[in-house]
This record gives structure tokens, sequence and C-alpha cells, in this order.
């Protein structure tokens, strides 16, 4: 039985990268009836694309979404940094799917505003190289890890994330995250926003944030590399849903209601992009 779900919110999937969760997300997708979902950015990693690497588990993800917006589900794909090059399509729409670079949505009487983030970045505003290079580093330092975890989980012991602990314990990086919240909080209460709500920086978050101006409740949808989550609105309250902790709502059905596309079709379209 799918779960009804009024808005879900989903980011840095990276789609055509080796750390993606592909298999994982598909079958969270498979799971949920939303009325809306946003995509908020880095869904497709055209910075790093490789028509080589492209897996049908990716391109089913691709088809899953298709199948929404051929449905009643209204979708937004906000572009981010990785998948930039969708920019020069903003407004674009094609049935129930708009591409855009921002999204202000009202629910209950409440203000959001929705985009990807990396506009507070200055290493992707100002060093684009340093940052695809650096985004090369951490798809490989996640390729590493998803090897040793497989010997992990061969041996019944626990799964370790070398970029959690690097994050976790890096003063500037924990410093970034809690600027890069900040500033995005700050701006939301200054246009009068009650909610804001990013991606970026692969950290799922829900907090409220206060200023001499007020008060926003900032969210982060996290990301389907390392954290496995996604943002849920249902009876006018948010929530963090992390695939790990909620293994059991999945099922296997089910692949009736993607359409039928061709896998090279697909890769096709998406390689006009790259």
């Amino acid at each position: 039985m799918k779960r009804n779900v009024e808005l879900v919110v989903i980011s840095d999937v990276h789609l055509g990268t080796y750390g993606c969760k592909a298999k994982e997300l598909l079958k969270y997708l498979n799971s949920i009836n939303p009325k809306t979902l946003v995509l908020n950015g880095d869904i497709i990693d055209i910075w790093q694309f490789k028509k080589s690497y492209f897996p049908k588990s990716h391109l089913k993800v691709i088809k899953k979404i298709i199948s929404f917006a051929s449905k009643k589900t209204g979708i937004f794909y906000i572009t981010g940094n990785h998948d930039e090059m969708f920019r020069k399509f903003t407004d674009f729409k094609l049935g129930k799917l708009k591409l855009c670079n921002k999204l202000c949505l009202e629910l209950n009487g409440k203000k959001i505003w929705i985009f990807h983030g990396d506009v507070f970045d200055a290493s992707v505003q100002h060093s684009k190289w340093l940052a695809k290079l650096g985004g090369k580093g951490y798809d490989l330092l996640i390729l590493i890890n998803t090897l040793i975890n497989w010997f992990l989980e061969k041996m019944g012991k626990e799964k370790y994330s070398f970029s959690k602990k690097i994050k976790s314990n890096v003063k500037k990086a924990v410093k970034f995250i809690g600027d890069f919240e900040l500033t995005a909080s700050e701006l939301a209460i200054d246009n009068g926003y009650d909610y804001v709500i990013c991606g970026h920086i692969h950290q799922p978050q829900i907090r409220e944030v206060y200023n001499k101006n007020g008060s926003c409740i900032y969210l982060n949808s996290g990301d389907w590399i390392e954290n496995l989550s996604a943002l849920e609105y249902n009876n006018g309250s948010w929530e963090i849903f992390y695939y790990e902790e909620n293994k059991h709502l999945f099922i296997n059905e089910e692949q009736d209601d993607i359409p039928d596309i061709s896998n090279d079709e697909l890769l096709k379209i998406v390689t006009q992009f790259a």
C-alpha cells in the first residue's frame, strides 16, 4: 500500500555517479503517492556525467519521475550547480513537470521558499574548477567508502561513513554548514517566509532560526548518497524521512506504472544536456 504524501522534497541524488543510491531511491519513490514532488537540485550530475556510466537503476529513477508527471503528481525540478546546464531552460514545462531556479509555495497559510543553495557556496560561484575537482574527489571517496562498507557488511559489522566523520571533525566544514543554514534562514526572515528549504550541503535538518527581525524554520532534504533522506509534509507538519530507518515500508512491486521508454532512448535524452 503506497503512502499518500502531500509534499515530498528530495535533492542531491547525483544520478550518473558511483555514489548514487538509485536502487534505494527507486524503492522509496515506489512506496509513495505524492501530491507534489520537488526535486531540489543536483538530481542528474552533469558535472561528472559519463555516457559509459549511467546504469539501468539510474535510468529507472528518471522513468519513475516521468511516471509521476504523467499522472496526478505536480513536479518541480529546481536546478542546482551539478545540473546547472538545465538553467538555460528555466520555466520550461512538460505536462505536470516544471523546470525552475527557485520555488515559492503557500501551505496552510505559511509561505515556503525552496532553492538548491549553491548561491551561498563561494567555491561554486567564484572557483568552479575547484568545486568540480572537489566533486570528483568526493565521488572517489564515496566509491572507496562503498567498497569498504561492502566488506564490513559481509563481516556483520556496522557501516562507516568517511565523509560524515570528516564533516563532524573538521571545524571549517562544521562552520560552513552552520553559516549556510544561518544565511539562508536570515534571508528567508527578511523576505517574510515561514519556511526555507535547501539542499546542496547533504545535511538533513529541521531547525528554527531566530534573529531580531523574526524567525523561520530552516529545512534541508539531505541527499541520496550517504543520508538517503527526504523531506515530507503532511497534515501541517514536516518530517525528515530516512530510508535506513523505514525499510519495513518498502515492498517489491511494481514497475508497472513506469513509462515504456527504452533505456537507450532515455540515455540519448540525458546525453543531450551533458
